[in-house]
């Protein structure tokens, strides 16, 4: 699994970069993102989706191998994870949907997982990845 940017469509890349700006202009004292998964092999697809439904986990994707942003290269989709000023992990949703909007601000080509049915906060992708 990649956490490399390099990895990531250059629309991708440009919405984070700008959408990071936008966020710590905003929000210099709450937990900063920071990229946690870029490019997913199938192979790595196909052990996420199956946590949770055969083997031990919480259920974290609903997509099989193929199915998922993150199974093309370049990457179409992108997770991140919050980081507190202290450098602790904080996975408190509020920061992700205040991302999210950065996003908006920035893209309109980049959607969010946080208004999905099934909600995943930390993943955005291309609106036209298929």
């Amino acid at each position: 699994m990649s956490r490399d940017k390099a990895d990531l469509h250059p629309t991708l890349i440009q919405a984070y970069e700008l959408a990071c700006l936008e966020y710590q202009r905003l929000y210099p004292h709450f937990p900063q993102p920071f990229i946690t998964c870029t490019h997913r092999t199938n192979e790595e697809q196909t052990k996420l989706y199956n946590q949770g439904r055969t083997q031990p986990g919480k259920i974290v994707t609903n997509a099989k191998a193929g199915q998922s942003a993150h199974n093309t290269k370049p990457s179409s989709a992108f997770d991140i994870g919050m980081i507190t000023l202290d450098k602790k992990l904080s996975w408190d949703n509020k920061y992700f949907v205040k991302f999210a909007e950065c996003i908006k601000k920035v893209s309109s080509v980049v959607e969010c997982g946080a208004y999905w049915k099934f909600t995943d906060s930390p993943h955005f992708e291309l609106k036209d990845w298929k």
